[in-house]
């Protein structure tokens, strides 16, 4: 009979320890899905600060581009504009000390002699360069878009038609049709940059 409740009970823990080791089997199975997920969402937050910090070196690294490339060039802050006259004024002039540099636009059909009417007119629009005095020269011309210029030989004071031996619209006609080609040189940086800053206006 005691050998038979041994047997018995022998037999109860038995089940009992399967059972329990099966639960605990169940148990961690259940969380080794919630580990994978955890795993996941660790390499996700990597990729995007991987991601973000890609994009935030690439920025800072076209701002220090940009900022290379204006200490390079000199003129890179300056317009257009301003720069083709202070070339055009050292290409044809070369006065880099002018103390004042003036700019003015004459349109096409405008006379070259403001001060006499039997003066030609001009046949296209024209810019003039002139300094603070008289003697530091003028510049009238056209571009051309490629780097090249047409100069009209323009004189800083207009005679009278005493002073000439033609007529006034000789004279002008032939200041019209004798324009000189000029390519006009990209110049010393430095020199550019200090004429522009004599630019009235």
């Amino acid at each position: 009979m005691k050998k038979r409740i041994l047997m018995i009970m022998i037999l109860s823990v038995g089940f009992l320890l399967m059972a329990c080791s099966g639960a605990k089997q169940q148990v961690v199975e259940q969380a080794k899905p919630d580990q994978e997920s955890e795993d996941a969402a660790t390499e996700t937050d990597e990729e995007i600060d991987s991601v973000d910090l890609g994009e935030a070196t690439g920025q800072g690294q076209d701002l220090v581009q940009e900022e290379s490339d204006t200490t390079k060039d000199p003129l890179a802050t300056y317009p257009s504009e301003k720069i083709e006259y202070a070339r055009v004024w050292l290409q044809v002039i070369g006065n880099g000390d002018v103390e004042e540099l003036n700019v003015q636009h004459i349109s096409a059909g405008e006379q070259l002699n403001p001060y006499d009417d039997k003066s030609v007119a001009y046949p296209e629009d024209v810019i003039v360069l002139t300094g603070k005095a008289s003697a530091d020269g003028t510049v009238t011309y056209s571009g051309n878009g490629d780097g090249t210029i047409n100069v009209y030989d323009v004189p800083s004071h207009w005679p009278s038609s005493e002073q000439i031996e033609e007529s006034m619209e000789e004279y002008t006609k032939n200041i019209v049709d004798g324009t000189e080609k000029v390519s006009v040189d990209a110049g010393d940086e430095e020199e550019v940059v200090g004429v522009i800053g004599k630019i009235s206006g």
